[in-house]
């Protein structure tokens, strides 16, 4: 029902790079942090994975990637299924998939790699709606919309830049701002620089907004 990508584990280097004009004190200090691997749901989950695991009645377009679900919820999806929510460090490391460019292809994004609305200038050039998961090329690793479509919730708490930040890939609990989440990736209705790998903002765990989603996350066995 849910496709999974195993992520391998390894060593990488999480925040906003030098070369990215965009980049706010909320992506740094710049850090490295060595993770287990695990296993990432290929896509954001969508309507329909949603309509079999809980129940109630189907939200459209089962194709679409789910929205309108609050944290809580989504973690209780992620629990029927023996999974869980990424960790921020774990979504960054699954985004980047071993590049260090702003985004995890290149150094600019294009409507024909990801779901946004908005160039810089402003102009529209995007569809202004949220598409299926997997209409646009996948990164690396495989994993299709870690960029643009819909933001995705994380584990952790807010915390407004990355000083004393854990280095093991955990998800980031202590000392956070209560009852807010960080989301990452950025949604069709956003600019460009929204999309970058590094972005990162925050969403209260009871937000239930119609550009916000997740994936889930298993352990992989040693």
């Amino acid at each position: 029902m849910i496709d999974f990508v195993d992520i391998p584990g390894g060593s990488f280097e999480m925040g906003g790079i030098d070369a990215d004009k965009f980049v706010t004190a909320n992506e740094l200090p710049r850090h490295f942090v060595t993770l287990p691997g695990f296993a990432l749901s290929r896509h954001p989950i969508t309507r329909e994975s949603w309509h079999q695991v809980m129940g109630g009645p189907p939200f459209g377009d089962g194709e679409l990637p789910v929205t309108g679900i609050d944290f809580t919820q989504a973690s209780e999806f992620a629990a029927r299924l023996e999974a869980r929510l990424p960790s921020e460090a774990e979504w960054e490391h699954a985004c980047r998939a071993g590049s260090q460019s702003v985004f995890s292809h290149a150094s600019n994004i294009a409507t024909n790699y990801a779901n946004f609305l908005y160039a810089e200038t402003g102009e529209v050039i995007g569809t202004g709606c949220p598409s299926p998961p997997g209409s646009f090329p996948p990164n690396a690793f495989g994993l299709s919309d870690m960029l643009g479509n819909v933001c995705e919730w994380t584990a952790d708490l807010w915390h407004p830049t990355y000083q004393n930040a854990p280095c093991d890939g955990s998800p980031w609990l202590a000392d956070g701002k209560p009852g807010c989440r960080v989301i990452r990736g950025g949604a069709w209705d956003h600019l460009p620089r929204l999309l970058r790998c590094s972005w990162r903002d925050w969403a209260p765990e009871q937000a239930r907004w119609d550009n916000l989603g997740f994936r889930i996350v298993r352990d992989l066995t040693p």
